[in-house]
């Protein structure tokens, strides 16, 4: 009972393989074919990344209005403080997505659309850090407070 179990579990693979083999023969994909599957996969990667850059330049201008709010209590300080390490954490996975990109850049696939998603990413570590500088850092100098109140005169 075993023996006819595997002799039809062989005879199975062999009618695939053959249909399969015969398939392949009578309609093989010609090299035109596999150029276009090719050409589509890399439009779609250059669409997908230049939407994925305009998104990273979105949130940059959300935070960079951000940096000109005054007045701001504890607990809006508090939620800027979660923003600055929520965009942090992004900046880490995009430049990871950066780096996995290399081998495409270096091969001259996508170079442009590479490029402006790492200008995209270097943007957004400016925009939190100027953030973090303008709501933690500068107004704890004493220069920048006396700086401030003359501005505020004017």
């Amino acid at each position: 009972m075993e023996c006819l179990s595997r002799k039809n579990e062989i005879q199975n693979t062999f009618s695939s393989v053959r249909s399969f083999s015969y398939a392949e023969k009578k309609n093989p994909m010609s090299e035109e074919e596999f150029t276009n599957v090719f050409l589509d996969a890399i439009l779609d990667f250059k669409q997908s990344l230049k939407k994925k850059t305009n998104k990273v330049y979105e949130v940059n201008e959300d935070i960079e209005k951000l940096t000109w709010m005054n007045d701001l209590d504890d607990e809006c300080l508090m939620i800027i403080n979660d923003l600055i390490s929520s965009a942090k954490d992004l900046h880490s996975s995009l430049m990871r997505q950066y780096v996995s990109m290399n081998h495409l850049r270096k091969q001259g696939i996508a170079k442009d659309e590479i490029k402006d998603f790492k200008n995209s990413v270097d943007e957004l570590k400016e925009s939190y850090s100027d953030l973090e500088s303008v709501f933690f850092f500068l107004p704890e100098m004493p220069d920048f407070i006396e700086t401030t109140k003359q501005l505020s005169l004017i």
